[in-house]
């Protein structure tokens, strides 16, 4: 018995450019969330755990 493939969405048009305009936005904008807690906590984790 075969599996259906879902079709994937596809932007076209204004919704196309208008999302490709917000994804260069964010990929120009020089403000990055800092993840250095979360990563010092999961090391805490991990080094406890013995990994």
């Amino acid at each position: 018995m075969a599996i259906d493939i879902k079709v994937i969405p596809i932007l076209r048009g204004d919704e196309a450019d208008r999302f490709i305009k917000k994804a260069e936005e964010v990929m120009n904008n020089n403000n990055r969330v800092d993840f250095s807690a979360k990563v010092a906590e999961a090391r805490a984790i991990l080094r406890k755990a013995g990994f």
